[in-house]
């Protein structure tokens, strides 16, 4: 009985290590193919299709737990940036650095992880199918806000510090000066990632848009 009750601590940290190990080759081989399958995963890690089933029951399951983890590296990142000290001028630089590299580093993970593109209307197509996709990017935009939401927090104390402290404009709410930090930064991703713009020149211009719209100097 006492042996037993040894055991099972033991499968237990031996099932999280196999779980991790799972979890970071998917992360690993999702940034370089964003389109491999779950036998590809399981041959990253060195371990069978089952195993990794057992883990996750779906390759949604297990892209949604990379891009969990994803965020949590990116939080880490922020906190690294100290948003808390020196002038919120510099600590947006500091944010914007932060939130690029992420970008950069894990952009095709966000690509394996958007949903697939909808096929266009059909004539007398049925409403309930309608109704359940209405539902499904509705899931989808509510899971996009919690991902967003560790980051868009931390930028809204830095958003409201500038304010008080006179370096960002006083006429826009914080909260519209965080939605459009959001919406540039995607708008960045997307030309950089179609390749209508270099990362360079996408990454200089979310820098220089954000610093005009929170009414920032430019960055020397």
């Amino acid at each position: 009985m006492v042996a037993s009750e040894e055991r099972r601590p033991r499968r237990r940290a031996d099932a999280e290590r196999s779980r991790a190990q799972v979890l970071d080759a998917a992360a690993r081989l999702l940034r370089r193919q964003p389109d491999a399958g779950m036998a590809a995963i399981a041959q990253a890690a060195g371990v069978t299709r089952q195993t990794v089933y057992a883990h996750f029951s779906s390759r949604e399951g297990l892209v949604r737990a990379a891009v969990d983890r994803m965020t949590a590296e990116s939080v880490t990142a922020l906190e690294a940036a100290m948003l808390d000290e020196g002038s919120a001028t510099a600590a947006l630089l500091r944010f914007l650095d932060a939130s690029w590299r992420s970008f950069e580093e894990n952009a095709p993970l966000l690509q394996a992880a958007a949903p697939p593109p909808q096929p266009g209307d059909r004539a007398g197509r049925d409403r309930e199918e309608d109704r359940g996709r209405e539902k499904g990017r509705g899931r989808e935009e509510d899971r996009d806000r919690e991902l967003h939401e560790p980051v868009t927090e931390r930028l809204a104390r830095l958003v409201e510090r500038g304010q008080q402290a006179g370096e960002f404009t006083p006429d826009l709410p914080a909260h519209w000066l965080v939605a459009s930090t959001v919406a540039l930064g995607h708008a960045a991703g997307d030309e950089a990632t179609s390749g209508r713009m270099t990362h360079a020149d996408a990454e200089a211009a979310f820098r220089l848009s954000v610093l005009r719209l929170f009414g920032a100097p430019p960055a020397s």
